[in-house]
């Protein structure tokens, strides 16, 4: 039987891979671990926060040959961490392995613009944009785009790689410092809040969907994401159209595995689409405390052709993100941060990377602060935050 193009479940005990070795690989192998697989990590660097918490951990670039040939040998079905794996090296891979999500999908993503044309393709809404790829082109572009911002076609993250822009001169000046890499050019818009849309697409087709977080961004960092048990009535119509997109756009990929959609809603009620992460995302992590099913075992499931779990929620859900900052104090002092202070508020639920070295901005870790209501649980919140000295 070929085991490449076929939905056929892969029972536990056998290999799961994963490519990329950060935080996001690590809650993968402690959800397909507790699922009863075994993983192996492809990775560059030792230690890894996936790596220590895999069973095996092949240390190698994400494009030797070699590595993938070995991984694909060993697992029946591999995914990735992050969206900047080399198209490449998921064809390669798919040569004898089970690859969620394809090479096809991810090459989209990785490229901006060729995601934000997708998307249009779709007749799903995204904001006002132009390519700028020379100085012609940032020339020709419509004043209508000021403000706004500049960003790499490829390789950002995180703010990286990001530059607000008033005028034309502020473009070409940020343009020279990307080395006239390929960018965008977006207007800014009149934007209300930001929400995420989680889901997963299954081999056979079948899609689940988390409640939408509500998302807090500061310095280009996701800091907090605020999930209610239940959702607002007055926001339900909303939150449909959100969910009929972020459908219409895992269907069109023909995508496996786990998807999220960042959406802008704007001040007129109005949504556009903002980004898409083809992986387990920074503002899904309430899945694990606060839902029957985490979105790294919705991934696990997807990519064994299992079924999807129920995203079903428990309780309501504030997450902060832990950035290395919290471990300086004002005079930039380094000292551990009061963990037995944080573990003393009953619903907080901790969750820490294993990186070895703290440094500001880099992401540490989590907390999910569950309530009965969202009130209690951003009370709550509010507690843990004070502890770490994080604003919130």
């Amino acid at each position: 039987m070929n085991r490449l193009a076929s939905s056929f479940s892969i029972v536990p005990g056998n290999w799961l891979g994963i490519v990329g070795g950060g935080q996001l690989g690590r809650m993968f192998c402690h959800a397909a671990q507790s699922l009863g697989y075994k993983v192996a990590v492809l990775d560059p660097a030792a230690p890894c926060p996936a790596g220590v918490a895999a069973d095996l951990h092949i240390q190698a670039g994400y494009d030797d040959v070699g590595a993938l040939d070995r991984l694909s040998a060993l697992c029946q079905a591999v995914t990735t961490e992050f969206e900047n794996v080399p198209a490449a090296s998921l064809e390669r891979l798919a040569l004898n392995s089970r690859v969620c999500p394809a090479a096809e999908a991810v090459a989209i993503v990785q490229d901006r613009l060729s995601e934000k044309a997708y998307i249009q393709g779709l007749g799903v809404p995204v904001a006002p944009h132009a390519p700028v790829c020379s100085a012609a082109d940032l020339a020709a572009v419509p004043n209508t785009l000021f403000p706004g911002i500049l960003k790499v076609a490829r390789m950002g993250y995180d703010g990286k790689g990001q530059a607000r822009v008033a005028t034309r001169e502020e473009a070409a000046q940020a343009f020279a410092e990307f080395k006239n890499t390929d960018c965008v050019l977006e207007a800014l818009m009149p934007l209300d809040f930001e929400i995420s849309v989680v889901m997963a697409r299954g081999l056979d087709g079948s899609c689940v969907a988390y409640a939408p977080a509500l998302n807090e961004h500061r310095d280009g960092i996701l800091a907090v994401s605020t999930v209610p048990q239940q959702t607002v009535e007055t926001q339900q119509a909303l939150y449909e159209q959100a969910f009929e997109a972020a459908m219409k756009i895992a269907q069109g990929l023909d995508y496996c595995g786990v998807l999220c959609v960042e959406f802008f809603v704007l001040q007129d009620g109005s949504l556009v689409v903002n980004e898409i992460a083809p992986r387990p995302h920074n503002s899904g992590h309430y899945t694990l405390n606060a839902c029957v099913s985490s979105q790294f075992e919705q991934q696990a499931r997807a990519m064994a052709g299992l079924p999807l779990g129920s995203t079903a929620n428990l309780c309501s859900c504030v997450m902060l993100n832990i950035l290395g900052d919290v471990w300086f104090d004002e005079a930039g002092m380094q000292r551990e941060p009061d963990w037995a202070a944080l573990l003393a508020v009953p619903n907080a639920k901790l969750h820490l990377y294993g990186k070895a070295e703290a440094r500001p901005g880099r992401k540490m870790g989590h907390v999910n602060v569950l309530g009965g209501t969202l009130d209690q649980a951003r009370e709550a919140a509010a507690r843990v935050a004070h502890i770490l000295g994080i604003r919130f």
